[in-house]
């Protein structure tokens, strides 16, 4: 009985001086590769013009899509915003070509990147505040942290990879429509939107429903992509979809910061691992 009290106690002397080098060094240098990877996915948002300071750089996109030729153009990429959008429609019912472009005095702001981008400043911060001083002193001190810094990561990756859900009402209140020149016919909307690794571009094509009509009237909810028969209210009149056209390009640095963001998320959980092994050796949480 006594000898196995001494390997009882001689085995808890050894995890307990494990556990404490888990905290005192292995934390930190998890912590350390963190914010190495976290400071190269903040880069690719900011994507500077020369040295770490400065404006974005504007990056050229081709519209393109695999269905279709109806809709070609070019978007001008600047760190979180468009500062330019040059697009080419073919009307399907008369083959007239439309042209239209952002107006030289307007950009439009991606919300999306814009969002992600302050996750990820703020997942470095709190990385930060515990620098190569700080001791921690507990394992549940550990866990909060990465919790926290979990939280911002995957917030972050989330507004790239969901997209807003939107009624046609708020697409055709936006602004993005009074952005053009010329100005855009009365029968289109147009949405810009990031999904996962690409720059989207959804234009709706509408027809007016005369008050005489037979359909019944059924205004449509908010979608990422509404389909051709989404009916919806704007001003006086009754409105449905006949077209839609989807085009996208893809964004390599999102591409990127997407995969940052999940082997952060990797590197975080696996700490948060090691540390709750320690508790299932103690009945109680020294921890």
């Amino acid at each position: 009985m006594a000898t196995a009290m001494a390997a009882t106690a001689a085995e808890r002397a050894v995890l307990e001086e494990e556990f404490r080098w888990l905290l005192h060094d292995e934390v930190h240098a998890v912590l350390r590769q963190l914010q190495d990877i976290l400071k190269e996915a903040s880069y690719r948002f900011t994507l500077p013009g020369t040295g770490t300071e400065g404006p974005a750089r504007q990056e050229n996109f081709i519209l393109g899509s695999s269905s279709t030729d109806q809709v070609k153009g070019v978007l001008t990429l600047q760190g979180d915003a468009l500062s330019q959008a040059d697009v080419n429609l073919k009307m399907p019912r008369n083959n007239q070509l439309l042209h239209f472009a952002f107006r030289e005095d307007k950009q439009w702001k991606l919300q999306q990147i814009q969002d992600a981008r302050n996750h990820v400043s703020q997942a470095i911060y709190l990385l930060a505040n515990r620098d190569e001083s700080y001791q921690f002193k507990t394992g549940a001190e550990v866990l909060k942290l990465m919790d926290a810094v979990m939280l911002q990561l995957t917030r972050a990756r989330n507004r790239l990879t969901t997209p807003a859900t939107l009624t046609l009402p708020e697409i055709a209140a936006s602004g993005l429509t009074r952005m053009f020149a010329p100005a855009l016919p009365a029968d289109l909307l147009v949405n810009f939107y990031i999904n996962l690794n690409k720059l989207c571009l959804t234009v709706y094509q509408l027809h007016a429903l005369q008050p005489s009509s037979t359909k019944n009237f059924r205004p449509a909810g908010g979608a990422v992509l509404h389909s051709p028969g989404a009916m919806f209210e704007w001003g006086a009149q009754r409105l449905e979809v006949s077209h839609v056209h989807k085009v996208e390009c893809v964004v390599p640095w999102l591409n990127d910061a997407l995969v940052f963001f999940t082997v952060s998320l990797q590197l975080c959980q696996q700490l948060k691992d090691k540390i709750s092994v320690f508790s299932s050796y103690w009945s109680y949480r020294p921890f």
